[in-house]
């Protein structure tokens, strides 16, 4: 039997169409990379940028906002450009957005304003990222959806753990290691613009929910005027009130809007041990209480 007859040598048909397929698929994400990459002179700058916080509903606003005619949406959500690839520099984060002539086609012809902008909820932990924001949008818009810090970090946790290899503790043994796997990380990140964390970015359940630990280093940059605080809560109780509270923060109309909203990324998971809420209640009163003070709003997360 020559080799030629052997299976191995005799791809099907549907074999054939598959890898001729994946192989078009390949060339078309080439292609646009490097598209993007060579017109990246003639690509807007974001308007608007939501920076946190991981688990508080940032995909689904986003979702939401990308849907109005005046918002053209980045090639992908998260960039992660002022927190992990800042040093693939400003060409390449600008590359993912849409071109001016864009723009120009949305103002001259359909007779609306066109923005774009992005959503990387890692920002607002990142202790580079306030800084880096501030020197190459000092003018954007800063959008912040805060969530229950407990949600928010049992939610977190329950993300890691869909994640193959990632969280191999209980919440309540990872809630002890935090500490641990955290020390000298926040060091290193500001020490190293090219340092990225896995445990910061990954293990920080209790630190990314200590937002007045984040927002003073933010706000001491940026006036309060260009950030448009949400609670989450509200987003998932009436997504249509706070987009519409998000398109009047833009400077966009907001006739026409849906009535139907649908959430993203909504996980379903087993309910927190209730001595461990009890806890948690105790553990961020302090916090939430200084956040309070703070922005001058109670939350009422403290139950």
């Amino acid at each position: 039997m020559s080799p030629e007859s052997l299976p191995f040598f005799c791809p099907t048909q549907k074999y054939l169409g598959s890898l001729t397929k994946d192989m078009a698929t390949i060339d078309k994400s080439v292609f646009q990379k490097a598209f993007r990459a060579s017109t990246n002179p003639l690509r807007m700058m974001p308007d608007f940028i939501i920076i946190g916080t991981q688990k508080g509903g940032t995909t689904s606003l986003y979702r939401y906002l990308i849907e109005h005619p005046c918002i053209a949406p980045i090639y992908i959500k998260e960039p992660h450009f002022f927190d992990i690839y800042f040093y693939k520099g400003l060409h390449w984060y600008r590359s993912h957005f849409p071109t001016t002539v864009e723009k120009y086609y949305a103002r001259h012809v359909k007779k609306h304003d066109l923005i774009t902008g992005e959503a990387s909820p890692y920002y607002l932990f990142h202790p580079q990222a306030a800084r880096r924001v501030a020197k190459t949008l000092p003018k954007a818009r800063l959008i912040v959806l805060l969530r229950n810090p407990i949600d928010r970090a049992y939610s977190q946790y329950q993300h890691q753990t869909r994640q193959d290899g990632v969280e191999p503790l209980t919440f309540e043994e990872a809630l002890e290691c935090e500490e641990k796997r955290l020390a000298g990380e926040e060091e290193k990140l500001l020490k190293d613009e090219k340092y990225s964390s896995f445990n910061h970015r990954h293990y920080s359940y209790l630190a990314r929910s200590k937002y007045i630990e984040q927002l003073p280093a933010w706000m001491s940059i940026f006036p309060r005027e260009q950030f448009l605080i949400l609670r989450s809560e509200d987003l998932y109780a009436d997504a249509k009130a706070i987009v519409k509270q998000t398109l009047e923060f833009l400077n966009l109309p907001t006739s026409g809007l849906s009535t139907e909203y649908k959430a993203f990324n909504d996980a379903r998971y087993a309910q927190m041990a209730p001595a461990t809420r009890e806890r948690l209640v105790e553990y961020f009163k302090p916090y939430n209480a200084r956040l309070y003070e703070f922005l001058g709003r109670d939350f009422g997360w403290d139950k």
